[in-house]
Formats: structure tokens, C-alpha cells, sequence
């Protein structure tokens, strides 16, 4: 079965570039040209109606279940202005749960409250119900006394490495949340796979036909598989299996590798250190207001070791490093795995990923290209977070928050990503305008091709399937992503308000089988 879409600009290359015609057979794109060229006897017409097709765009690091779980069961703070709304609503989701079930809330940020919420107003709004909830950043987050009891954790209980315990403010940084999270009733596979449907067909709504999931444990990948195999998955889906879950020292063995047209896990996550909006981040110069340097959630030698075996067994890796120290020492785990496991007939030939890289130097973007690392930075935080950088960030480093167009000049892969729910904002367009309009450091704005390009062919590098999509070549897949406008005659401030059609995601299903 054929189909031929015309009738507005086609950019099989993701730049100004266009073709009047896209003819698709099997999913796959057959030809991409003048309408009068291509062969199209018997295709099915799609009519686009001036507005531009795309190849499909991809959010390259986005909690998936999170998302979900905020859009359907979770107490959503994202958007609360003072700790008085917050307290208005913790008070309200109170009145409406049954007795004994835990109060689970995600999104605050102090920032914006002009504080953060303590473990006596938790116990005050919700007396005798354990309460957990997550700063925006998911690194920090305040529980009141029952949580901590239920958790059994007491003044002098020590922090799991990682982590830090603020025992009298009701205060969990990093690893020491696992403690928490192991104490609550564990999600079923069948709440999981609502909250992750929820998700995927929240970012398909919003044109995306590609994402990964960045932190999967095996609960939560038993859950992707079954959808998958349900043939429920509304987009495609690259998994970042979680090797050390927080709360201590345990470590998931390597998952079963799983590759079929919508679901892939060949990668494997690790967290190096906290997060830049609440000067969490392992960083060399101490945060402003804080006096401290953040988090290192490993040790050099065992950090390398994890890496090692995954690398060996043929993973890539996505590791979370956002600090400058961070990045020291995750690029310096990556040259070490380069130098003693080269790709050869016994090795193959892996890419790896850094997820955010927040604050390189000169130095790390060097190192970063010489290593082939993907960069995988999420341009909607100069938008959403800015104000978070002002009040933390040294002055030190102020010239190395997020430097895409740096990123790019180094001759990195880049893939852009939206990291939800850390923030509300989503829409691609919105991470577009974020990364060419509005960059923290002066000068590091980039260009929309390279943007647009982060969006598509990037997402697809990041993936590893950019032999398959992330252009509109013949032979890969005719994903697209419609907007109904001109972005290159149209301000950057103004593409939020273009409207983006959900994402259309070839059908393959008859192609493969799960491998």
C-alpha cells in the first residue's frame, strides 16, 4: 500500500530545503521529489494543505511514566507560585484520599516559592499521612515525619553514598530518596503501563513519533515490553536501562537486549551527579546561597567498572553528568573504556551518550568530540530554569551553562530533549524557540537548522537507528511531524503558537519481529 503526501513544503533533510512530494510504500519512503516525477499509480493522497512535513521529531530524553503519572495520578506542583499554593493543594489532595495511602506530589520549585516546603508543614497539612514530594528536578525532595518513619529513617540513620539526609527539615537529595521510594507500595505492571501509555500518547498529541526514556528499572521495562508486544505503543521508544537504583549500594544486572520497530534497549543509564536548578550538580566552584559543590554519586573506579561491563557486553551508555566535575569524570570513564576496549572483531563499535551536559569547558567539548560522545542537552531549560541559574550558579561558571552553539561548533552529534516532567513545557517548538532565541550565555544561540536538525536526525543518532529515520531519505522510515506554518519566515518567539499535528508513525509491524 502506497501513499503520496504533497500539497505544502516537504523538508526531507530538516533545513530550508523542500520537495513538492513524498511517496511511502511499507512504511518506508520510496521517493521524495516533483509530484509529476514520482511514480505514484494507485497511492493513497494525503493532502497537506500548505502546511510543512518533517522527518518525525524526537524528545531524546524524557521520563516518559512521569509524564504520565503527572497527567493522570500524580499531585502536579509545576505550576504553584507560593508555598501558600502549595499548602492549598497538598491540603486539598489530602482531603481526598483514603486513609493510609501515601500523598505523592512532584514539582515544586523554591525559586518560585521562595522556599522550600519542610517537613513541619508536610505534617501539619497532612497529619498522620506519610507525604513525598519531588522538587521539579527530581534530585531533592521534602517528606514529612510519617514518611520518614515508614521509611525507617532516624536522626542518626547514615545517607546511602550518593545521597544526603536532612533528617529535621524533611530533606532527601539524590540517592537517599530510594530509601522513601523502597518504603511505598510498589506500582503494578498495569499501573505502569497506564502511566506510560498516558505519555507516549501525550508526546505523539504534540508531533513527537520518537523518544527515550532515560532511567528504566526492570519493573517499569517488563512493562514496555508487554505494550509493545500488545502492539499498544503509540511512538517509538529507546530505553535507558537504570544500572544503580537509589537507596544504596545494590546494582540491576545487565537487561535482555530488545529490539523490534518500536521498542529498542541496547543502553544502559547511569547517574554521575545532581541537577543544576538545585545546585545538586558536582561542580568545582561552590553554588551560589548554598556554599556547597553538589554530588558525586560514584567513585571514579567503580563508575568505571560499571561502565566497563556493560561496554564489554556490547551496552551503550547514557550517563547523567551536568557539573564540571562530573564531566571530568565521566569523559575521563569514556576515554579510559576507548583506550583499554577499542572497537575491533571483538568489540564493537559504541557510541555512548552524555545526558544534559549542563556546564562543559572548552576542555570537555574537545574531549567530547575526540571520544564521538552524543550530547544530549535540553534547550527548554534556558527558558523554564533561568531563573534557578541566576540564584545558583557561580559567576565562575556562569559562561558554561548549556553552550549549544559551542556544542555544535565542537562537531558534536547533538539531540535535543525536553527532560519532562522536570519541566511542563514540552512542545517541541517551545525547546526550538528555547535554543535559538533565548541562550543563558551571550552568543551560544544556534541556528534553527541545527535545531531542527538536533530534533530529528540528532534524536535518531542518539537512538542508534539513524540508518533508519531521522531524514526523509528513501529507504528509512516515513515518520514525519506536520506544522502548520513557516518556521523560516516566522519569529522564533511566535513558533510556540504554530499548531504541530501529532506525529504520524509508519506502520512496520509486518517487517520484524521482536529480536
Amino acid at each position: 500500500m502506497s501513499t503520496l503526501y504533497h500539497g505544502g513544503p516537504i523538508h526531507p533533510w530538516a533545513d530550508a530545503r523542500t520537495v513538492e512530494a513524498l511517496l511511502v510504500r511499507g512504511g518506508r519512503v520510496m521517493a521524495a521529489g516533483a509530484l509529476d516525477e514520482l511514480d505514484a499509480r494507485g497511492a493513497t493522497h494525503v493532502d497537506l494543505d500548505g502546511a510543512h512535513a518533517f522527518p518525525g521529531f524526537t524528545d531524546a530524553h524524557v521520563h516518559v511514566w512521569k509524564v504520565g503519572q503527572l497527567r493522570t495520578t500524580l499531585l502536579d506542583l509545576r505550576e504553584t507560585t507560593s508555598l501558600d499554593d502549595l499548602a492549598a493543594r497538598v491540603a486539598a489532595r489530602h482531603a481526598e484520599l483514603p486513609q493510609g495511602a501515601w500523598l505523592w506530589g512532584r514539582g515544586w520549585n523554591e525559586a518560585r516559592l521562595g522556599g522550600a516546603p519542610t517537613r513541619e508543614l508536610l505534617d501539619r497539612l497532612a497529619p498522620g499521612r506519610p507525604v513525598l514530594l519531588t522538587r521539579t528536578c527530581a534530585h531533592i525532595h521534602a517528606v514529612n515525619t510519617p514518611a520518614l518513619e515508614a521509611a525507617g529513617i532516624h536522626p542518626d540513620t547514615p545517607a546511602p553514598a550518593g545521597g544526603e539526609i536532612d533528617h529535621g527539615g524533611g530533606i532527601l537529595t539524590e540517592t537517599a530518596y530510594g530509601l522513601v521510594y523502597g518504603a511505598m507500595p510498589e506500582p503494578t505492571q498495569a499501573q505502569f503501563e497506564a502511566w506510560v501509555l498516558a505519555g507516549l500518547t501525550y508526546l505523539k498529541a504534540l508531533g513527537f513519533t520518537a523518544a527515550t526514556d532515560p532511567a528504566v528499572d526492570p519493573p517499569l521495562y517488563a512493562a514496555y515490553r508487554a505494550l509493545d508486544r500488545a502492539g499498544k505503543l503509540p511512538i517509538r521508544v529507546n530505553v535507558l536501562y537504570i544500572r544503580r537504583p537509589d537507596g544504596g549500594a545494590a546494582t540491576y544486572p545487565l537487561p535482555e537486549k530488545y529490539l523490534s520497530p518500536m521498542l529498542r534497549c541496547d543502553s544502559v543509564k547511569f547517574f554521575t551527579d545532581g541537577g543544576l536548578s538545585g545546585a545538586t550538580a558536582a561542580v568545582s566552584v561552590p553554588f551560589k546561597g548554598t556554599g556547597t559543590k553538589g554530588v558525586l554519586r560514584f567513585e571514579d573506579h567503580e563508575l568505571y567498572e560499571l561502565a566497563r561491563e556493560a561496554h564489554v557486553a556490547g551496552f551503550r551508555i547514557g550517563a547523567h553528568a551536568i557539573g564540571d566535575v562530573a564531566l571530568d569524570q565521566l569523559l575521563g570513564v569514556y576515554a579510559r573504556l576507548a583506550r583499554e576496549h577499542p572497537s575491533g572483531p571483538h568489540q564493537p563499535r559504541l557510541r555512548h551518550r552524555i545526558e544534559h551536559f549542563g556546564l562543559p569547558n572548552a576542555g570537555h567539548l574537545r574531549w567530547a568530540h575526540e571520544l564521538d560522545v552524543i550530547a544530549v542537552p535540553q534547550p527548554v531549560f534556558l527558558h523554564e530554569l533561568r531563573v534557578n541559574y541566576d540564584q545558583y550558579v557561580p559567576d565562575a561558571l556562569a559562561g558554561q551553562v548549556f553552550p549549544l552553539k559551542a556544542m555544535f561548533d565542537a562537531g558534536l552529534d547533538v539531540a535535543f530533549s525536553s527532560d519532562g516532567p522536570v519541566v511542563s513545557e514540552l512542545r517541541p517548538l517551545c525547546g526550538l524557540t528555547a535554543a535559538v532565541a533565548e541562550p543563558y550565555v551571550p552568543g551560544q544561540a544556534v541556528t534553527l537548522e541545527q535545531a531542527l536538525g538536533a530534533y530529528t536526525r540528532g534524536g535518531a543518532v542518539a537512538h542508534g537507528d539513524d540508518a533508519e529515520r531521522g531524514t526523509l531519505e528513501p529507504g528509512k522510515h516515513a515518520d514525519l511531524t506536520i506544522v502548520h506554518g513557516n518556521l523560516f519566515d516566522t519569529g522564533p518567539h511566535s513558533w510556540p503558537d504554530i499548531p504541530v499535528r501529532a506525529g504520524i508513525v509508519a506502520d512496520l509491524s509486518a517487517q520484524s519481529e521482536p529480536a
